[in-house]
């Protein structure tokens, strides 16, 4: 759970497994581009740190967060590819415009997950404010593409472990 002071970038529980010989897409929105190229770094220096080679990384970018459950299935159809982590950022405004992204997302990418029987992971911010998702894009909460980065190898390791 989240707190005030709290670095949520520290992994928790079992170790980060390597993720040598894995091939991991990103898929990134190019709406509100601050945020999710900070998240898009954080999942790329944590995927090399971990194993991922550099070749391995595929970056693709969609227009907006919306998109990126179609950007992830795309991604999932190609048999090479083992996971795939979503990078968005929404940020409330003055219409319920906000729930229904953010519903829609959360929703397409959990279906593209269960279609493909790959890990497809949710590294979309969905915050009150712009500088809650500096915050959480490499600010005092950490990165959640570090934390989307792990997931990733975690839910890897555990379908090899299969």
């Amino acid at each position: 759970m989240s707190t005030a002071t709290k670095n949520l970038s520290k992994p928790e529980g079992s170790s980060i497994p390597n993720g040598a010989g894995m091939v991991v897409a990103l898929v990134v929105s190019e709406w509100n581009s601050e945020i999710t190229n900070a998240l898009k770094e954080g999942a790329f220096k944590t995927l090399f740190k971990n194993g991922v080679f550099n070749a391995d990384i595929k970056v693709k970018s969609v227009p907006g967060s919306f998109e990126l459950p179609l950007g992830a299935q795309f991604l999932c159809e190609d048999k090479t590819i083992d996971a795939v982590i979503c990078l968005g950022c929404v940020i409330q405004g003055e219409t319920r415009h906000f729930d229904f992204i953010c519903e829609a997302v959360a929703n397409g990418i959990t279906n593209v997950s269960l279609k493909y029987n790959k890990p497809v992971i949710f590294g979309v911010l969905t915050t009150d404010t712009l500088e809650q998702a500096q915050d959480r894009a490499g600010g005092k909460h950490g990165n959640k593409g570090t934390e989307a980065a792990i997931t990733a190898l975690k839910m890897l390791a555990l379908k090899l472990s299969l």
